[in-house]
């Protein structure tokens, strides 16, 4: 009879919570598997943040009144760590109490801004069949010339240009470079174009093969938790830094900056060779000041192939 009950209460629906849960847990880690992984990483993140407010509030026996920051693991979950999670309570002097505690904490703090300066490559040749032979246009090489010299005409000091390995990004970068003599460059394939995620609503022009979410998705979350993150606590000074990729790749990081729903990323519109302007503020705050800005273009230089 036992059996039989389990069968009926399975058919039901009623099986025990823990193992519903799990299963839909499953399901969602089988349908879309890099935002259900960094959903997960961000609420584990943010429970350890909570877990160590708690301890801390135990252990400083304070009262009831006293207030759990909740956007603090928020933006732990996403921007990097909270400074309570750098300290090793265990370590902590009684006797000194308040004061060590204060000073441990604002040696973990960040100080500084991080300015993000994410660019899309230039016009391109598309219809080559090689991606080495996918070399910039004439129009794409002008354009890079103009945002070189929008770049050098905000008069910052750039720290370094991290650029795509892609024959369109890496020639855009050295037309670019070119305007900011004495800033390094750096090549990665994390920036590299891709499929995100599948976008939402769904594109008819637009269908890449499956596979491709799974292999490219994991890469350009990589990316952007590699990139995106508030400054260190030993950075005295803000930075400004400047990213040479994609349109794909821009557009999933915006979205996962601001903390919009990375499935609509397929939304934003880039023009080839524009500049998005993301700043990273020591609390973890994220600010856009700029979206595909190609206003310092002629309007019979901007494109968008």
């Amino acid at each position: 009879m036992a059996p039989a009950a389990s069968k009926l209460r399975a058919e039901a629906g009623l099986e025990p919570l823990p193992r519903r849960a799990l299963s839909q847990y499953l399901r969602l880690l089988r349908l879309y598997p890099v935002l259900t992984k960094a959903a997960t990483s961000g609420i584990l993140s943010a429970l350890g943040n909570f877990l160590a407010q708690l301890i801390e509030k135990k252990q400083k026996k304070e009262n009831c009144s006293q207030k759990l920051d909740v956007s603090g693991p928020l933006r732990y979950a996403i921007y990097g760590r909270e400074p309570l999670s750098l300290v090793n309570l265990r370590k902590r002097n009684l006797e000194s109490g308040e004061e060590e505690l204060t000073s441990r904490l604002d040696h973990c703090k960040a100080k500084a801004t991080r300015h993000i300066f994410l660019i899309r490559h230039s016009q391109y040749h598309v219809d080559a069949s090689l991606e080495k032979d996918r070399t910039l246009t004439p129009l794409g090489r002008e354009q890079a010339e103009l945002t070189g010299l929008r770049l050098a005409s905000l008069g910052l000091k750039f720290n370094k240009i991290v650029h795509s390995s892609m024959t369109r990004a890496v020639e855009t970068t050295d037309i670019i470079s070119k305007h900011l003599p004495g800033v390094c460059k750096v090549s990665t394939d994390l920036l590299r174009e891709g499929a995100p995620i599948e976008p939402d609503p769904p594109v008819s022009h637009w269908k890449p093969e499956a596979v491709q979410y799974y292999e490219d998705g994991a890469r350009i979350e990589a990316a952007f938790r590699n990139y995106i993150h508030r400054a260190d606590a030993k950075q005295q000074e803000d930075s400004y830094e400047i990213f040479i990729c994609h349109a794909n790749v821009i557009r999933y990081i915006v979205c996962r900056a601001l903390q919009f729903p990375p499935e609509g990323w397929l939304r934003l519109s880039l023009n080839n060779g524009s500049i998005t302007h993301l700043v990273v503020r020591p609390d973890g705050r994220v600010a856009l000041r700029a979206l595909g800005d190609t206003g310092f273009m002629p309007p019979d230089k901007i494109s968008r192939s």
